[in-house]
């Protein structure tokens, strides 16, 4: 029995099998940068689907921007009309550019499903980034407009007063937009599940493994395992082809979990479907047995453990 991975001559072995060996100089195995997904489409992320959450905040803003232009007019119609357009406007201005800043963070997270930390710090980032496009943006074209048409210095204002007001306006704006972007591209990634399942089943019915300059189409039901080998991924095929893709194993988990393969030790993942017995090990670890090949199950990985025993 060989326990926590297979035998180093296994590997050697299995290297010269397919023809290679782990760091033997080949060229990347070409990872596609696409995550979840197997034909290589990661889901909402459709550029359609992306340009239409784009506008609607847009349209949003512009209408909001219009009625701030008519209250003003109501409250003050002393007030020349350049005024309240050239504020209302510059603001529109520079929002639809940092409106790209929440869509594009609402792709990044459906896509790569980072660490929930991780999403918050970015999140937080993108925040700041925001509110600086924004209001940074806004100071920089009414500083430059005001002396222009209305013959006076733009006046800034207090900031101990005006900031914290400016940046509530702007939190919930951006909040308004993450979720915005995240209900439209779910919406629109939903529909083309409807639409075409037949479709999207055909294309996860393959997984493609770029092995050095030879692409491998294999059937995502004929692939046993995945184990990491360096800066390498194994893939052990059921006809005994062991084929080597450059790729981190962490990447390729995004990409086959949807396929139903589970992580089961930091070196492994393993085909749920073709699991054909667990056998302990001792101290809480387990052998996956998937034919007459075996994995190891790390007492460390629950989730996996329990997954494999439903």
């Amino acid at each position: 029995m060989k326990s926590g991975s297979i035998a180093n001559t296994d590997s050697l072995a299995a290297g010269r099998t397919s023809g290679q060996s782990v760091g033997d100089g080949r060229t990347s195995g070409g990872v596609q940068s696409p995550p979840p997904g197997t034909n290589g489409a990661p889901a909402g992320t459709s550029g359609s689907a992306f340009l239409i959450a784009w506008t609607c905040a847009v349209a949003l803003a512009a209408m909001i921007i219009s009625l701030n232009i008519l209250s003003r007019r109501q409250q003050a119609p002393q007030e020349v009309l350049a005024a309240p357009l050239i504020d209302e406007l510059s603001s529109l201005v520079t929002l639809a550019p940092a409106y790209l800043v929440p869509g594009g963070l609402v792709v990044w997270i459906r896509s790569t499903r980072p660490h929930p930390m991780i999403a918050a710090a970015v999140l937080i980032a993108g925040l700041t980034g925001f509110v600086v496009m924004h209001l940074g943006g806004c100071a920089i074209l009414r500083a430059q407009i005001y002396p222009a048409i209305l013959g006076e210095a733009y006046g800034f204002g207090g900031l101990t007063r005006e900031l914290p007001f400016e940046f509530a306006k702007d939190l919930l704006a951006y909040l308004a937009v993450l979720a915005g972007f995240h209900l439209i591209l779910s919406w629109r990634s939903g529909g083309a599940a409807a639409v075409a399942p037949m479709a999207r089943a055909e294309a996860r019915a393959t997984f493609d493994i770029q092995d050095g300059t030879r692409l491998i189409r294999a059937p995502v039901g004929d692939i046993l395992a995945v184990r990491s080998a360096g800066n390498y991924a194994e893939f052990l095929l059921a006809d005994g082809r062991r084929p080597l893709m450059r790729a981190a194993l962490s990447a390729l988990q995004g990409r086959l979990e949807p396929e139903g393969f589970v992580r089961t030790h930091r070196s492994w993942l393993v085909n749920s479907a073709r699991v054909t017995g667990l056998r302990p090990e001792g101290s809480g670890d387990y052998a996956v047995e998937l034919g007459e090949i075996e994995a190891p199950l790390s007492r460390r990985f629950r989730e996996a453990s329990a997954s494999l025993r439903r």
